[in-house]
């Protein structure tokens, strides 16, 4: 199997640019299209951003052990599935894992080779710009996800390495010489 690289972070800390740039930059990297039972966004598609599951879809696929890693985060279930990590790797030099800090503890407990890179934001004022700025969320949804980025943030110590994402160019530049570094 390829290796994982699992990076998390707090939502909004701008770990879908930093992937996309990675993916761009290291060759033999693939995404792994997670799971999720909240509604899609504008724009995002099935099967391409996530695969959108109802609670029910999601529980009977968790009860059949279809997913290496699950959690539930800001009242929706997030998972990737078992499936989805054996077919992008097939090829693959690594496969990329965008989860929670739960779930990538769970993959850390489960594939002791795997990578866990932890997003961090250059503060919390920062953060909760960002979240505000995107203008994806209620001030009910921003509320929640920065209540659940603060005990995220308490988790940065069990991670392989930590980037704070102060300065995209250099935030980047950090997670491609990073992974590169595990890969190799």
């Amino acid at each position: 199997m390829a290796k994982l690289v699992v990076i998390t972070g707090p939502s909004g800390v701008g770990k879908g640019t930093l992937i996309k740039r990675l993916l761009a930059s290291v060759d033999g990297l693939h995404m792994s299209v997670s799971a999720t039972t909240r509604q899609p966004r504008d724009g995002e598609v099935d099967g391409r951003e996530y695969h959108f599951l109802t609670r029910e879809q999601f529980g009977l696929r968790l009860e059949a052990g279809d997913f290496l890693e699950s959690a539930e985060y800001a009242g929706n279930l997030y998972g990737t599935l078992v499936d989805e990590v054996l077919e992008r790797g097939d090829d693959a030099r690594g496969v990329v894992l965008e989860i929670e800090v739960q779930g990538a503890e769970q993959v850390k407990a489960k594939i002791r080779d795997a990578v866990l890179i932890f997003i961090a934001p250059p503060d919390r004022k920062s953060l909760e710009s960002r979240l505000r700025d995107r203008a994806t969320d209620t001030d009910e949804q921003i509320a929640l996800r920065l209540a659940q980025a603060d005990v995220e943030i308490e988790a940065v110590e069990r991670f392989d390495t930590v980037i704070v994402n102060d300065d995209l160019e250099s935030a980047s530049a950090q997670l491609i010489t990073e992974v590169v570094r595990r890969l190799d």
